[in-house]
């Protein structure tokens, strides 16, 4: 399994997450958001250090706004962490690695 964050969307959001049969770490976001930029090479390392143990994935908000309203995503950066089918943790806002990987039970 590639260890590279894949892009998730309105379309295969079902698929990608809720259907997974390992963890799924999504990462809300939009370009115009300073922090997510932050966030960004953090969620890609984790998805190297976690490579089979889960999956992670980013979703632009401003394009799929159907699973961004869905679960109720009213600032970014936000990431959830699903397992399941089910949102297990939620992180809202841009934070050291160290934290985030506590946060979303990855330590």
């Amino acid at each position: 399994m590639a260890s590279e964050v894949i892009e998730v969307t309105d379309a295969n959001f079902q698929a990608e997450v809720l259907d997974s049969d390992i963890p799924v770490i999504v990462d809300f976001w939009a370009a115009w958001c300073g922090p997510c930029r932050m966030v960004g090479p953090i969620v890609e390392e984790i998805a190297r250090d976690q490579e089979g143990k889960v999956k992670v994935a980013k979703l632009n908000v401003d394009d799929n706004r159907e699973v961004a309203t869905k679960y109720g995503i009213m600032s970014i950066p936000t990431i959830l962490k699903f397992e399941n089918g089910a949102v297990s943790r939620q992180v809202v806002g841009a934070m050291p690695k160290s934290a985030l990987v506590q946060e979303l039970g990855l330590a």
